[in-house]
């Protein structure tokens, strides 16, 4: 007995000798793997040792670690160019993209929440069953559409003026004479010139309306300002005459014919060759002077009793008052976004910013064209880019109606509520010209970096800052290879921009609900009003009527004989392709002479080199009675049935004083009428049945 317990004694004493060694082992393999120590080896992130690091601690007696620096070196044995600071740098930056150990997910907690959540209350407690709930929902959906339609068919039926007849509904950007060349030599296809006249009906919100590239008026050039040439003569005694090219719906919110907010109607009537158009400023236009004649004008006839007011503001109201009820009753997220983004769509569609139409059956078509792919959209938009995230278990109904409703509403108006952004196009050509766009662009571009690195802070708390990394990193790619396509140009569409930005907004803060509701306008709008137009696009597509740089006459010193003509002579064209040569006169084509063909018009003449059959020169007789007037003169090579760039103007001043052109081109006139204007159509069939019947 007394042997055995000398035994244990001893095992006792050697297992305690034991446990101490081993302790101390531990200790010593715990110093040595102190990673607050500068030459500590890396230990795996969990904590916990791995292979490797445990076999550095079982032969912590007979090895030393590997120093920290030495490893570093080793995982980046690729990029030993990279600077260590900016190794180290880049590894923190990675690691700090991870974000925190436990993330946290932000929710809104409601401000004041027993009267936000008061109109759900009401609802689990007087319609607990979900039929009945649905049932609502339908009677509601069918109470805004019966009225939505019925204020729209109102506000398009139109009256009929006694001895005019029905009403012809014209865009804003309408015009009687055709842009660019597009009423033929001598403006023929758009005669008669006077003697004519029909009633017109206008929408709200045309003094806006702006020409988006230089548009030629004698030796002036027009731009992102209404095309309203003319107006009462200086000294106020008579009508307001018009040049025929002006907008007319610009021309009568001029003249104080009808309402800019609410549009109206009116009579305009032709009043055919005129001279000495006036500037002023009325209404909140000041008009383009023009100091010489044009043989078609136009002016409103006076004391014309019709009613015709447009109705969008009354179906902005509709719609606006069911948008609410929905948002501050309806939980479910895709019930709330899906009635949202349906009303938004076809408010601006059909009534807040609508194309040129001259029915409401051919508006609906166009619309609904593209509703189809947009609702597709809108479930991508919806189910896999953050917006279902963003409203799921929201309960903040009243705060949801303001920033996220709110936001959208202003942004599917843009064409009201960001009118005052001197930006019309994001394209470089336009940013360049358009005074203040570059201010204007700067400020944009530092308000989003502040709300991108806002974002970003949110982001990292939630730690999904690395999925969202990627993802921009590969719309980075695409854009980059956008911009490397040859022969394309990268456009940056409404839609295009509210679907790159959008990804960013899947938070629920109060912020991302107002970006999120403002890019969700933005794409509707863009939609709604433009459709799908192409990211890509090629250069004469951007262009549109700007000048696409094409050689340019030079013209010779001209011959002016008797005050009364003059002769045109040029240098011979730069390429064989060019076969003739165009001439404006006063913003009119008058000649469009091939060097092979002695065409000439009633108003001049054009010249040949007996010897060779090549016409030289063309002549033109200043028309009788005009001889005090000057005269504006602009040349352009004409290629087959396309013509190439005007030169500026020169000035004949009805003397013998010539003013030489300057140097660049001006107005690129298109080639053909790229769509012509139904109202406009529909307006000539009326003046041709008003004529008929002798009005």
């Amino acid at each position: 007995m007394g042997e055995t317990r000398d035994i244990e004694r001893e095992a006792g004493v050697n297992s305690d000798s034991s446990a101490t060694t081993s302790t101390a082992a531990s200790s010593n393999a715990n110093i040595l793997f102190d990673n607050n120590h500068p030459d500590a080896p890396i230990r795996d992130a969990a904590g916990t040792r791995s292979q490797d690091a445990q076999d550095l601690a079982d032969e912590a007696n007979s090895s030393p670690p590997t120093p920290r620096f030495i490893q570093d070196e080793t995982s980046w044995k690729r990029f030993k160019w990279v600077p260590y600071p900016v190794r180290r740098w880049i590894k923190a930056t990675v690691k700090w993209t991870k974000g925190p150990a436990v993330p946290r997910r932000f929710r809104i907690k409601p401000l004041f929440p027993q009267v936000q959540q008061f109109p759900i209350v009401l609802l689990d407690k007087y319609l607990p069953n979900k039929l009945h709930r649905a049932i609502v929902v339908l009677l509601l959906y069918a109470v805004w559409i019966l009225s939505f339609a019925f204020v729209l068919k109102n506000g398009q039926s139109v009256s009929e003026i006694a001895e005019w007849g029905r009403l012809v509904k014209i865009g804003c950007g309408s015009t009687y004479w055709i842009p660019g060349n597009g009423c033929g030599l001598d403006g023929i296809d758009c005669r008669p010139f006077d003697d004519g006249g029909f009633p017109f009906r206008c929408p709200g919100n045309c003094g806006s309306y702006q020409v988006l590239n230089p548009y030629a008026v004698g030796d002036q050039e027009v731009i992102y300002k209404p095309l309203v040439v003319g107006g009462p003569p200086a000294d106020g005694d008579g009508p307001a005459i018009y040049r025929g090219d002006s907008f007319i719906c610009g021309s009568a919110i001029h003249a104080g014919v009808i309402s800019d907010a609410t549009g109206g109607c009116g009579v305009v009537r032709l009043v055919g060759l005129q001279s000495n158009y006036n500037s002023t400023k009325r209404n909140g236009i000041t008009s383009v002077p023009f100091d010489s004649y044009f043989p078609l004008s136009f002016t409103f006839e006076p004391d014309i009793k019709c009613s015709s007011r447009d109705p969008r503001w009354s179906l902005l109201a509709i719609s606006v008052v069911f948008t609410t009820v929905f948002s501050l009753c309806v939980s479910h997220p895709g019930l709330f976004f899906f009635t949202e983004f349906n009303g938004l769509f076809w408010t601006v569609g059909l009534a807040m910013d609508t194309p040129n139409y001259t029915d409401l059956a051919s508006l609906f078509s166009r619309e609904l064209g593209l509703y189809l792919p947009a609702m597709f959209v809108a479930w991508v938009m919806y189910d896999k880019m953050g917006i279902r995230r963003t409203l799921k278990g929201l309960t903040a109904h009243i705060e949801k109606t303001i920033f996220w409703l709110g936001g959208a509403w202003v942004g599917s108006l843009t064409n009201y509520t960001f009118d005052f952004i001197p930006i019309q196009r994001l394209t470089g050509h336009d940013i360049h010209q358009q005074p203040g766009a570059r201010a204007a662009l700067a400020i944009i571009v530092i308000i989003l970096t502040l709300i991108v690195v806002f974002q970003i802070w949110f982001f990292r708390q939630e730690a999904r800052l690395r999925s969202h990394l990627k993802l921009y990193g590969l719309f980075a790619i695409g854009l980059i290879i956008c911009l490397v396509l040859p022969n394309l140009n990268l456009r940056i569409h409404h839609y295009i921009l509210a679907l790159l930005l959008l990804p960013g907004t899947s938070l629920q803060t109060r912020p991302s609900l107002l970006f999120q509701g403002l890019l969700l306008g933005l794409f509707i709008n863009g939609i709604a009003r433009w459709g799908f137009d192409p990211i890509l696009q090629t250069a004469l597509a951007l262009r549109g009527d700007a000048p696409m740089q094409s050689p340019l006459p030079v013209i010779n010193e001209p011959e002016i004989v008797n005050n009364q003509s003059i002769t045109f002579s040029w240098e011979e064209p730069p390429t064989p392709l060019y076969d003739g040569i165009s001439v404006l006169v006063n913003d009119v084509e008058r000649f469009r002479t091939y060097f092979d063909d002695s065409n000439s018009t009633p108003g001049g003449s054009a010249g040949k080199d007996g010897g060779n059959a090549i016409t030289t020169n063309v002549t033109w007789t200043r028309p009788s009675g005009l001889a005090t007037e000057p005269e504006y003169f602009r040349f352009a090579w004409v290629s087959g049935g396309s013509r190439g760039d005007y030169t500026k103007a020169g000035r004949w001043d009805g003397g013998s004083d010539w003013t030489e052109m300057k140097a660049g081109p001006s107005l690129k006139v298109r080639d053909q009428v790229s769509r012509v204007d139904p109202g406009m159509e529909m307006a000539r069939e009326v003046m041709v049945d008003l004529r008929k019947r002798g009005v």
